[in-house]
């Protein structure tokens, strides 16, 4: 029996379950039961590539094994990482230069080369030596230089997890309370893996900055957010920090940016200039933030963490925190070894072919920190975790200056926009996708339908209708417009019944109805990924589905007629 049953997990959950094993034997059991099993077509591949991997490394790596006549450019960039001698490597180099001569196949061969030979230079690491912008740059000028938060730090001290936590109209958002809940995961399990005892126990860790246990802390900027407070503390935070100001009852970018980089550097020492020490820390940065993926959260955290001088993952819907082994030279700062960098946060987005994730790293170089290691989180991607009111925390009051430089543009009046169309109150949502595409309307109006046949029903479709180029008639035209636009970028819904017509399944729209209570998929493609997380999946043509589908629900037959016609998906039974 394998160690893990694959059945037991999404394919999302799948692949971080997976990360640790390395025995191919163990893989191919595992694989196995997968076939033996639902036989997902993307859990397949995800085992097969896990195997192909190692099965790749156990190989002896030697360089006369492997004819370059038969490999691709990007094969062989794969096969000389694995090579550790360079005799092996200049043989390799000959025998391409004797087949093919591919100019890109001897370019990646002779770098590595290069980096092994570097690395063995008078028996000694060769180390990066740092150089200032104005060093690699003397041709250009550099006004960032002068900016007041655009330093590096070395070395320096790092804490905590931050939540930005937004507000609107008096209202916190919902994705606010979703990141409060998800630190406190993260932060529990890391003081578990990171705490004073796990550190103890491995003789020290590599980050000796924090000596104790780390915290949750909410940030609040506007005007009249005090009252949050509470309900920020009761939903994971250790510490909340306001900054009260009538002045910021509207999102301002400078303003509120200028004001979380002061917070965050208040009672760091990273430089001359700097906030006034603070009490209730001694750090010089926050080691981990999060904002909303929102219109305001998305620009203010590009904004801060530009100013702070890190890095931002945008539109993340994964979070974990784990070591990581990098061998890239910009960030070990020597060509040809490998370090491990603890306490990473690994920031997981659906990537631009949408059927995929990316893991992203913010991880620091040799000569200068990326802190605070930032991200911005998809509303909908964590649960709303259950108030504690027996939780207790600290309220820290921010009192700097706001500059009245800060707000050059003066708001007199303003409208409220119609909020549109909300998706996410009904019971059963009909979703369309680009399987409309030989008839448009036609296609939008089954789906109208069948969603009338529903007491609390509404229809929504997805980016690529919004987005492309179809032509519809005016009675259905309102329904594609992107208000009702479900995934990523659009609404997240949780129906009780969720009936997707021709789409494929890509991860930004998995993103936005996941957690639907009943999941019905329509495609022509047997192998669509939506398959993979769909309870009933009908393969057929949704023009020819959905008339049965509407003579079903009006007769009262739809779970003989699920029956008769679906194939049992991927995360359910038929």
């Amino acid at each position: 029996m394998p160690t893990i049953d694959p059945g037991e997990y999404t394919i999302a959950e799948l692949g971080p379950e997976l990360k640790d094993i390395a025995d191919v034997d163990e893989l191919e059991a595992i694989l196995e039961a997968e076939q033996d099993g639902e036989n997902r077509t993307g859990a397949v591949t995800l085992i097969e590539s896990r195997i192909e991997k190692f099965s790749e490394d156990d190989e002896d790596g030697d360089a006369g094994d492997l004819d370059p006549s038969e490999m691709s450019v990007a094969d062989i960039g794969n096969a000389v990482r694995d090579l550790e001698e360079v005799e092996d490597l200049e043989a390799l180099l000959e025998a391409e230069e004797a087949a093919e001569g591919r100019d890109s196949a001897k370019r990646l061969i002779q770098k590595r080369i290069d980096d092994l030979s570097e690395s063995e230079d008078d028996g000694e690491d060769t180390e990066v030596e740092a150089e200032t912008p104005e060093e690699r740059h003397p041709d250009l000028d550099h006004p960032t230089a002068d900016k007041r938060h655009v330093r590096a730090i070395d070395d320096g001290s790092y804490e905590d997890m931050w939540v930005y936590c937004e507000t609107q109209q008096g209202d916190m958002l919902d994705v606010s309370r979703e990141m409060l809940g998800k630190a406190r995961q993260l932060m529990d399990q890391y003081n578990e893996d990171y705490g004073v005892s796990a550190s103890e126990a491995s003789g020290g860790s590599e980050d000796e900055s924090s000596g104790g246990d780390e915290k949750v802390v909410a940030v609040l900027v506007g005007d009249d957010v005090e009252k949050h407070t509470e309900e920020c503390i009761e939903l994971g935070a250790d510490v909340v920090v306001t900054v009260e100001d009538d002045r910021l009852a509207r999102f301002r970018h400078k303003p509120y940016t200028r004001i979380f980089c002061d917070v965050a550097r208040w009672g760091g020492d990273p430089g001359e200039g700097n906030p006034d020490p603070a009490d209730w820390r001694d750090y010089d940065e926050p080691r981990y933030v999060l904002f909303p993926a929102t219109n305001n959260g998305r620009d203010l955290s590009a904004l801060v963490q530009a100013e702070l001088d890190s890095g931002l993952a945008s539109d993340c819907s994964g979070l974990y925190i784990e070591d990581a082994e990098i061998s890239n030279p910009v960030k070990t700062g020597e060509p040809g070894t490998t370090k491990t960098f603890d306490r990473i946060l690994h920031m997981k987005r659906p990537d631009f072919s949408g059927f995929e994730y990316s893991t992203i790293l913010c991880i620091d170089n040799p000569h200068r920190d990326f802190h605070p290691q930032g991200g911005s989180v998809i509303p909908g991607s964590f649960e709303v975790p259950d108030p504690d009111p027996d939780r207790e925390g600290e309220v820290v009051e921010w009192d700097g200056d706001i500059d009245d430089g800060w707000f050059h543009v003066e708001v007199t009046d303003h409208d409220v926009l119609d909020e549109g169309v909300d998706l996410t109150g009904n019971e059963v949502v009909v979703a369309m996708g680009r399987g409309i595409g030989d008839n448009p309307t036609k296609g939008m109006e089954l789906g109208i339908e069948l969603a009338d046949c529903f007491e609390d029903a509404d229809v929504g479709v997805t980016r690529g209708i919004v987005t492309g180029s179809y032509q519809f008639d005016a009675n259905v035209e309102q329904y594609t417009h992107e208000e009702r636009q479900i995934g990523e970028t659009g609404q997240v819904v949780a129906p009780d019944l969720y009936i997707a017509a021709g789409i494929s399944g890509a991860v930004q729209h998995k993103v936005g109805m996941d957690d639907s209570g009943v999941i019905v998929a329509i495609n022509t493609d047997p192998d669509a990924r939506i398959r993979d997380f769909s309870d009933y999946f009908i393969e057929g043509d949704l023009f020819d589905v959905l008339p049965g589908l509407i003579d079903a629900v009006e007769s009262g037959d739809v779970s003989e007629a699920l029956a008769a016609a679906a194939a049992p998906g991927g995360a359910g039974d038929d």
